[in-house]
């Protein structure tokens, strides 16, 4: 599967952005996925999953609350809403999938999307 994200960009403390990832290929349902974030100098860490069929969610500590995945099968697409944005969300988000079932931990996710840019300024 190939994945691409989007809706990155620059907003302010407190704004919204709702983050996407196309997948190709028919077979979307058969993958969990996830979003995970790299910000300057730090290593990627986990954002947020989702089962296959959307019926599980997990979320870091630091973003519980304010964000929410989603996911449409039918539209092949997975969804990071963002709300009440800190600076220090300021970070690269990256899409990724794995085969059954969803996963907290990088090394565990076998395709991922290029990242898009979030920036968070204060």
């Amino acid at each position: 599967v190939q994945l691409q994200a989007s809706g990155g960009g620059l907003v302010q403390a407190g704004d919204s952005l709702r983050l996407s990832c196309a997948a190709s290929g028919r077979t979307f349902s058969a993958y969990a996925t996830g979003w995970f974030r790299q910000a300057p100098g730090k290593e990627r860490e986990f954002v947020a999953a989702i089962s296959r069929f959307g019926g599980i969610t997990s979320y870091a500590d630091s973003v519980k609350g304010r964000f929410t995945i989603s996911r449409d099968n039918a539209k092949n697409t997975v969804y990071l809403q963002m709300n009440s944005l800190k600076p220090e969300d300021t970070a690269v988000y990256y899409c990724a999938a794995r085969l059954t079932i969803p996963s907290m931990k990088t090394s565990e996710y076998d395709y991922w999307g290029q990242g898009t840019l979030v920036t968070v300024s204060s």
